[in-house]
């Protein structure tokens, strides 16, 4: 139509949320009673509200749910969380809505809300892995009796493995490769110092104070020697660790890491940490997501993306700054001739921070290491190539 009135914008607005199908029946079966007022919603609910640039069109959504669940609305709740789904809202973000309803409209409305949005993903196909909370499957999560506290969480059964995350993230980082090798080994992965929910005590922090963290969480847990899995900043403990700990490391996964930066590196450091505790994450987020994530991944997959920037903007700017100040100054070169243990190196094609030169670097200087490059991966390796990652990391393992 050339023009539109308030009522077609309506309409347009209820299409993109709830679908033609329901529309188009609503619409269609109007009769002289209820014609009028399915006008007037359209108009002003669909329009009015649904049109106002205030909010986006998924936080919405979610707003709805959270409210139909609170008022006990079970067929409006239905109907909107089917439309959501289809619509593409990410179901971490639908989960977590419900998980606050829990507390705010009470368990008994959260159960309800979880079964009907089971039996909607069962109808459409897209029941999510099983995850069992089975004695012998279940993710433990603890914090250490020591300080400063450092979050931990423990999954599977066997020889025990150690992951440690990148800077800016947390043990989530590692939710698929973790649920993978929890089916052979005993896995461990923990907020380090500063993230996540871990403590953040005044800094700047030294990467020989981090790698006393893991030492001691490792003596705390119970279950060393471990195979250390170490990404970027994980990668940069992992080098300490064996190098200052050794009876504590029996193999070394270090993955997107680096044992040195340049002269030019460092001062880029150093303006990131500047930038950070004037603007605090916003100031650097979109730069960081740039340098982990590839752009054909990025392109390929936005939901992980803008995954990965809310686990950044939640990061403590304090602790981000704290531990830049560790990885500045990263100097294990000279001593890396003395680790003696079976480790793999790991870099990524398009990583721009820590490039296939520094892996190689690395590699040359531990006696036996082996080097494996993921030719389309940038700094992120373990989430743009996650079944090569995993296989390299369970031939690691294998060897130990």
């Amino acid at each position: 139509m050339a023009q539109q009135d308030d009522f077609d914008r309506g309409v347009k607005n209820r299409r993109a949320v709830l679908g033609d199908e329901w529309v188009d029946k609503s619409l269609d079966n109007a009769t002289a009673f209820n014609a009028e007022f399915q006008a007037f919603i359209t108009r002003f609910a669909w329009n009015d509200i649904w049109g106002r640039p205030g909010l986006d069109h998924t936080t919405r959504r979610l707003l709805v749910l959270g409210m139909t669940m609170g008022l006990a609305r079970w067929e409006e709740f239905e109907l909107h969380c089917r439309a959501a789904i289809r619509g593409g809202v990410p179901l971490d973000k639908i989960k977590e809505t419900l998980m606050q309803g829990a507390i705010y409209c009470g368990v008994p409305a959260a159960n309800t809300a979880f079964k009907l949005t089971m039996d909607i993903l069962r109808a459409e196909g897209l029941v999510p892995p099983a995850q069992s909370l089975a004695a012998d499957s279940r993710i433990a999560r603890h914090h250490t009796f020591s300080e400063p506290q450092l979050r931990i969480a423990v999954q599977g059964k066997g020889a025990p493995v150690m992951m440690a995350h990148a800077l800016g993230l947390d043990l989530s980082m590692w939710d698929e490769l973790a649920n993978r090798l929890a089916a052979t080994h005993l896995v461990a992965r923990y907020d380090q110092v500063g993230h996540g929910g871990s403590a953040v005590p005044p800094g700047p922090y030294t990467l020989d104070q981090m790698v006393d963290h893991a030492a001691r969480l490792i003596r705390e847990w119970g279950q060393g020697p471990v195979v250390w899995v170490g990404l970027s900043m994980g990668g940069m403990v992992g080098q300490g660790l064996a190098i200052r700990y050794p009876e504590l490391v029996k193999g070394l996964v270090l993955a997107n890491t680096t044992a040195q930066y340049p002269q030019a590196a460092q001062a880029g450091w150093t303006q990131r940490i500047a930038t950070v505790e004037q603007q605090g994450m916003p100031g650097i987020v979109d730069m960081v997501i740039e340098r982990y994530l590839s752009e054909d991944f990025r392109r390929a997959d936005p939901a992980f993306t803008q995954a990965l920037r809310g686990t950044i903007l939640r990061s403590d700017p304090k602790g981000y700054a704290a531990c830049c100040h560790a990885l500045r100054d990263v100097n294990w070169l000279d001593r890396l001739h003395t680790i003696r243990v079976p480790t793999l190196v790991l870099a990524g094609g398009k990583d721009l921070g820590t490039p296939p030169a520094m892996a190689q670097q690395i590699a040359e200087h531990i006696q036996g290491a082996t080097l494996h490059v993921f030719d389309n991966a940038a700094h992120l390796s373990v989430a743009e190539a996650p079944d090569d990652f995993a296989r390299q990391v369970q031939g690691l393992l294998a060897r130990t």
